[in-house]
């Protein structure tokens, strides 16, 4: 009863088989069959590798949700050196609910205003990149995916020590503001607190050592992060007017960065310059100085790392395989077609063979056909 039950089953199965075999004496062969199947291998081979290589490969997603964090602080980090003496510059910042932050975060060093050979050669491959990053967004998600790999981008320390005099500044630290717009100045005079708003002690200052040229070695907002280079870090300006003001109008995005190697939240940023000579009698009004306004987006930018998952490769691999084994197969039944419209029209190869063989069995039956019997001739 087993051995009939499981009979029943085989002969079920061999029923429901869609992929019949075929006998190999009734399998022909043949040279461009071969070729076909040659180059169809190498070509399944080669899309394959090149797949394992997109499947291995990662990419960033970017989702875009409203920033519900307004109770948090907005940490700012600062690296500016202004070509003037520590004792004649003053930095603050004042937000848009005129709380004035105090430069108790922030560190005054007298440095050397002009860079040394490795210091140049850095910050020109600073700004070298820079410029990639403006003209290829791509680059950016290269700095994402080997954060930990980058170096520090902060300017190298001097090799060796110079005798030259210390006639700049250079104003550094971090500072924690509320998360509203805001204003940080770098101008004359140490600034101080009052109750009608804020103001810069800049009346014991000479007006001929009024000079803002300045270097932004870095300038980011919250977590600091290595490998991350900043629109406007590596920035120098130069002037000769005593009376010059510098304008940077920044528009700061929160963002969560989710790596497989890191996950922080930080902030990236956009900026637009301006620069003018401040002079009353032409009707251009203001301080000379640095000033640096920056203003919180409502949006929060989410990006994380994402992988091809295995099942989706396998796919796309079944894909490529089937893809190019049918198309090569209906390329060689085609080709094979229109050889044989062309030779049979023209009479050639195996036709012109055929046609030969045919018209010598004509011949052949020809000769060998038997005479016709002669009539019977009428008896008198």
């Amino acid at each position: 009863m087993r051995r009939l039950s499981r009979r029943k089953a085989l002969t079920l199965v061999r029923e429901l088989d869609a992929f019949p075999k075929v006998s190999e004496s009734h399998v022909e062969t043949s040279a461009s069959g071969g070729t076909v199947s040659l180059i169809a291998f190498g070509a399944m081979a080669l899309l394959a590798v090149l797949e394992f290589f997109v499947y291995r490969d990662t990419w960033m997603k970017y989702e875009y949700e409203v920033d519900k964090d307004y109770s948090s602080k907005l940490r700012i980090n600062i690296d500016i050196t202004a070509a003037m003496k520590c004792q004649h510059v003053g930095a603050d910042i004042l937000d848009l609910a005129e709380t004035m932050i105090t430069s108790n975060g922030l560190q005054y060093e007298p440095v050397i205003f002009d860079l040394t050979p490795q210091q140049r050669m850095w910050q020109r491959t600073l700004l070298l990149i820079q410029n990639r990053l403006r003209e290829e967004h791509a680059l950016q998600e290269v700095l994402y995916k080997s954060l930990l790999k980058g170096g520090p981008t902060a300017l190298p320390p001097r090799e060796y020590a110079s005798i030259e005099p210390l006639n700049a500044c250079r104003v550094h630290g971090h500072v924690y503001v509320n998360k509203v717009a805001g204003n940080l100045h770098v101008t004359v005079g140490k600034p101080i607190h009052h109750p009608q708003g804020h103001a810069h002690i800049a009346a014991f200052v000479s007006h001929d050592t009024y000079n803002f040229s300045h270097r932004i070695d870095h300038l980011s907002f919250g977590e600091e992060i290595p490998g991350i280079i900043n629109p406007l870090d590596g920035t120098e300006k130069i002037t000769n007017n005593h009376n010059q003001m510098f304008q940077y109008f920044i528009t700061v995005v929160p963002t969560r960065l989710n790596t497989y190697k890191i996950s922080a939240d930080t902030h990236q940023y956009s900026v637009t310059e301006r620069e003018r000579v401040i002079n009353h009698a032409a009707g251009s009004h203001g301080v000379s100085g640095i000033f640096i306004k920056y203003d919180t987006s409502s949006l929060m930018v989410t990006v994380s790392e994402q992988h091809m998952p295995l099942w989706q490769f396998l796919v796309r691999l079944c894909g490529i395989i089937g893809g190019i084994f049918s198309t090569t197969g209906m390329l060689h039944g085609l080709v094979g077609l229109f050889f044989d419209v062309i030779c049979c029209r023209l009479k050639l190869g195996v036709y012109r063979r055929e046609e030969v063989q045919l018209h010598n069995e004509m011949n052949n039956l020809n000769n060998h056909q038997t005479p016709l019997l002669a009539e019977a001739v009428p008896q008198e």
